[in-house]
C-alpha cells in the first residue's frame, strides 16, 4: 500500500497527522514544494483513501467525559447476522467511541466515554443491556493514561 506513496506523500502524511491545521502554505515551505503541489497531493491522498477525515482531538477532562471504560462484549450467537446486528446498534451509541470486533475470549471490545461512574452504570443497564443477543459484559477502567497517540509512525 505505501508503495504508491513517494517520500513527498509520506512527509505530507506525516505533517497532517501532527498538525491538520497547518496550512498548505505552511506545509508547501516546510516540503520546499509548491502549493498547487500540495494541495494536489493531499487531495489525491483523500481520494485514495490514505486521508480518511480530518478532526480536532479533543481533551475529555474539559468536555466531561473523563470516565473511560474498555468493556469486553461476548455475544450468545455468532451468525453474520447476528454480529452485524450489534455492531449498527452499537453504533448508535454516543458514549461508544470505538468498536472492534475482536479474536480471543469476547467478541467485541468497545472504549466508552461517560461523565462518571453512575452515568457509565445508567449506560450499561438501559442501553447497552439492553441490546439482543449480549451474554457478557466485563469492564475496565482507565486509571491514568500514560501514552494516547493518534498518528501512525510511517
Amino acid at each position: 500500500m505505501l508503495v504508491d506513496l513517494d517520500p513527498t506523500d509520506l512527509e505530507l502524511l506525516k505533517l497532517l497527522q501532527k498538525d491538520a491545521t497547518l496550512t498548505n502554505k505552511e506545509m508547501a515551505f516546510k516540503l520546499n514544494k509548491s502549493i498547487a503541489t500540495i494541495h494536489e497531493r493531499i487531495k489525491k491522498l483523500k481520494e485514495q483513501g490514505y486521508i480518511k477525515r480530518i478532526v480536532a482531538i479533543l481533551d475529555k477532562k474539559k468536555i466531561n467525559r473523563s470516565l473511560i471504560a474498555f468493556s469486553q462484549v461476548l455475544l450468545k450467537e455468532h451468525t453474520a447476522a447476528t454480529l452485524i446486528q450489534f455492531e449498527n446498534e452499537v453504533s448508535k451509541f454516543p458514549e461508544v467511541m470505538e468498536c472492534y470486533q475482536m479474536t480471543g475470549a469476547f467478541d467485541f471490545i468497545l472504549r466508552i466515554a461517560t461523565v462518571d461512574m453512575d452515568t457509565y452504570h445508567l449506560f450499561l443497564r438501559n442501553q447497552l443491556a439492553t441490546l439482543q443477543n449480549i451474554s457478557t459484559v466485563q469492564s475496565f477502567f482507565v486509571l491514568s493514561e500514560t501514552k494516547s497517540e493518534t498518528a501512525y509512525p510511517l
